[in-house]
């Protein structure tokens, strides 16, 4: 279970650098879907934001891929529930980041659409891994 969720990890985070860093002119168009509201300087400045989002991205992937790659250094299930953890609150913090959009969405309003295309697939899936990780480390310390 702990290679499978670390693999989950090491993928999604992939896919972030990949959406965030790579393709991040794609994604700023996601994030402003209304053409209206790209001819300016904050538009730009959200693209070059990729950047930041892709590199931590790309880190989270590495440290998965890593411990999976070292699963035998960590002898204490402590030792494991703590990276369960911090993989959680990265999941956790992209989820809840979503979440005032969302209330939003259910009013009406919002600059994006999280319950549509790549945004909900990005709230579920961080959802998903905040739990799968949580879950994970919680049956590692009781």
């Amino acid at each position: 279970m702990l290679e499978a969720v670390l693999v989950l990890n090491a993928i999604w985070f992939a896919m972030g650098f990949h959406a965030f860093y790579i393709r991040r002119r794609l994604f700023a168009k996601v994030v402003v879907p209304n053409r209206k509201h790209r001819d300016n300087s904050a538009y730009e400045a959200i693209i070059e934001t990729g950047r930041f989002m892709g590199g931590f991205n790309l880190a989270l992937s590495a440290l998965n891929i890593l411990l999976l790659l070292n699963v035998g250094g960590f002898d204490k299930d402590s030792q494991w529930a703590t990276l369960l953890i911090f993989n959680a609150i990265a999941h956790g913090s992209q989820f809840a980041g979503n979440i005032p959009m969302a209330l939003q969405n259910r009013r009406g309003n919002g600059l994006w659409n999280v319950f549509k295309g790549v945004m909900l697939r990005i709230f579920v899936i961080d959802f998903t891994l905040m739990v799968f990780n949580t879950v994970l480390a919680m049956t590692l310390v009781l």
